[in-house]
């Protein structure tokens, strides 16, 4: 959860570390620090507790710390509070060794005793100290810093992406990984590494990932990886095609805004170029009919916004497919002893293709049998090497901790397999079928026609922001939806906010509505309208405030009862939530700003959640 940089080259390395940090703030963290080795071949550490401008004050943007090799990192906690003695990068007792580390070592407290054992001291609380000691104890004991580092690699336990720098070695750092996202950056006259292309892609689009059990040797004009058992092997190289201004601002108050904004042309490279002569076409996909045929069930897998997109996408799937999808909280897949078997299709979604719950039910599932498709983002990630079958959603990055345009085209991506499924298996009808696609190509329009009139969800925003406790309430596509807008809103406001199934508020919820309380009601799915309506009188009776989010052809019917509205244009009944959850993000984003919060880095919260 946490941002890795590392640059070896002919230039300072400290302002090229702060820049990389910088462009990892999205990551979420909640302190910082560098590692620079200087002219005389000694370690400087700086790091500081709180936002990355409190380091780059300290060291002056870096020019009071010179050299030309060094890591720095990110820290969001897990193994001891926020503050400057926790915060990376860790220095060795004996000044020799530092390291920057994402993941967690599950056996830190058995190896922490073990050193002390032979009189290591450890200043921090983090499980991270650890390894910086046994590195240490390994380099004193053998004289050689890489065969040290593959000696800690096979005693320690858990995720790890490592990056180290010794002080005897002055012209080279060191990378390691194990569950935890490292990519390597190739340069001029200079290499990198980083735990995501943000960081980098400013200094060069030449890139490889680093596979579980890899470790890399990096020099200013080389670069060496070896395998779990220390051979030397060759990596793939990939080009990243986009451009550094899309992991900029471009005149936008935040990303979250930027990011609602590029939603429209999102889905429209998302989709557009897998459709032809009105057919979906999915080239890179290896399953086969009659594969597909055979599927006894199907299993969605996923987190947070992710597994929202699943909510809707169960509802879809099984009106198109009329096979039984179940959607499964990644975190929970695992212990939940699943029923999975060979005619098992397992769809795993994720924006940034590292999160750690994920892959783990990922790697589940494939050990029980399962074909494994996976929807992600960010090619070559490790959720995407591991699947058997990969659909990009080709998003772009997205900067923001809360997701938009991720959750959107991982929508109508799960949307387009379910439709290219039920082709196949003939449970959608030809005019069905066409019907679809019509309003596929669409929905961007439709989307940008929104965009363009958002005065009155500021208004609203400005009316609410306020409220300490808010209920979204729809029934079936409307439930999932909401779901989604409920989640936007607790993580960039902070104010407590719930979903519920309507149907369910007589069965204890209810209770929690008084005077004042504000309810989102969610009246986009036509065929339960009436069944929502009923909800809202409900609500109300008991003293709720009410907003509505409705379809144009129902607002009139629902001013009758309610006189807060937001409308959307009608769609297809699959797509009414891509749709519906734009303005719900809109609302989510003017409470935040109102409220005078840190909209693209909401507090405890990281973009890439690689620890469990």
């Amino acid at each position: 959860m946490c941002g890795i940089v590392g640059f070896v080259g002919k230039e300072q390395a400290a302002p090229i570390l702060l820049d990389g940090l910088e462009r990892l703030e999205y990551r979420g963290y909640d302190s910082a620090g560098i590692a620079v080795v200087s002219a005389k071949h000694e370690l400087q550490v700086k790091k500081a507790k709180g936002r990355l401008k409190v380091l780059s004050d300290i060291i002056q943007g870096g020019k009071s710390v010179e050299g030309t090799l060094g890591i720095g990192h990110t820290r969001w906690a897990t193994h001891g509070e926020p503050n400057d003695i926790n915060a990376h990068p860790h220095l060795s007792g004996d000044g020799k060794v530092a390291v920057v580390h994402n993941g967690i070592i599950e056996n830190y407290v058995e190896l922490r005793d073990f050193l002390k054992g032979r009189g290591y001291k450890f200043c921090s609380e983090t499980d991270t100290e650890v390894v910086t000691q046994l590195l240490a104890y390994y380099y004193a004991e053998c004289g050689d810093i890489f065969d040290a580092v593959f000696k800690v690699i096979h005693r320690i336990e858990g995720a790890y992406a490592l990056g180290i720098i010794c002080a005897d070695c002055p012209d080279r750092f060191i990378a390691a990984r194990k569950d935890a996202p490292l990519l390597i950056g190739y340069g001029e006259g200079c290499n990198f590494i980083a735990s995501d292309v943000t960081a980098i892609i400013k200094h060069t689009r030449d890139i490889s990932y680093m596979e579980d059990g890899e470790v890399a040797v990096i020099t200013a004009d080389s670069v060496q990886v070896y395998d779990y058992m220390e051979q030397p092997i060759e990596k793939e190289r990939c080009f990243v095609d986009w451009d550094v201004s899309a992991a900029e601002k471009g005149g936008y108050a935040h990303f979250m805004l930027k990011e609602i904004m590029e939603q429209p042309e999102a889905i429209r490279k998302t989709a557009f170029n897998r459709i032809r002569d009105n057919r979906i076409i999915l080239e890179d996909l290896k399953i086969d009919a009659d594969y597909i045929k055979g599927i006894s069930k199907i299993f969605i897998i996923a987190c947070g916004s992710s597994y929202h997109v699943g909510v809707v996408g169960k509802y879809n799937l099984e009106r198109m497919l009329r096979k039984p999808v179940e959607v499964c909280l990644a975190s929970e897949f695992r212990y939940s002893d699943p029923l999975v078997d060979e005619s098992t299709l397992v769809i795993v979604i994720s924006q940034s293709g590292e999160t750690l719950d994920t892959m783990a039910a990922l790697r589940e599932a494939k050990s029980l049998g399962a074909h494994i498709l996976s929807i992600v983002n960010v090619v070559g990630s490790s959720i995407a090497r591991e699947s058997d079958d990969v659909l990009y959603t080709w998003a772009g990055p997205e900067i923001a901790v809360a997701t938009t345009k991720a959750y959107s085209t991982q929508l109508v991506l799960l949307n387009m397999l379910g439709l290219y499924f039920g082709d196949i298996l003939g449970t959608v009808s030809r005019s069905e079928y066409s019907a679809i696609i019509d309003e596929l190509l669409r929905l961007p329009a439709k989307m940008e026609q929104m965009l363009e009139h958002t005065d009155d969800i500021k208004h609203f925003a400005s009316n609410y922001f306020n409220h300490s406790s808010v209920f979204f309430i729809g029934r079936n596509l409307d439930y999932a939806m909401g779901l989604e807008g409920s989640l936007k809103l607790k993580e960039i406001s902070y104010i407590h906010s719930e979903a519920y199934a309507s149907g369910e508020l007589k069965h204890g919820t209810i209770s929690l509505i008084e005077n004042g309380t504000l309810v989102i009601a969610l009246g986009t799915y036509a065929p339960l309208f009436d069944k929502a309506m009923s909800n809202v009188v409900e609500v109300q009776a008991r003293g709720a405030d009410v907003l509505a989010l409705t379809t144009e052809s129902h607002a009139a019917e629902m001013r009758k009862t309610v006189e807060n509205v937001i409308t959307v244009p009608e769609s297809h009944t699959i797509f009414q939530p891509s749709l519906g959850v734009v303005p719900l993000q809109l609302f989510a984003y003017y409470v935040a700003l109102l409220r005078g919060c840190d909209i693209d880095k909401p507090r405890n919260l990281a973009k890439s959640v690689t620890v469990e």
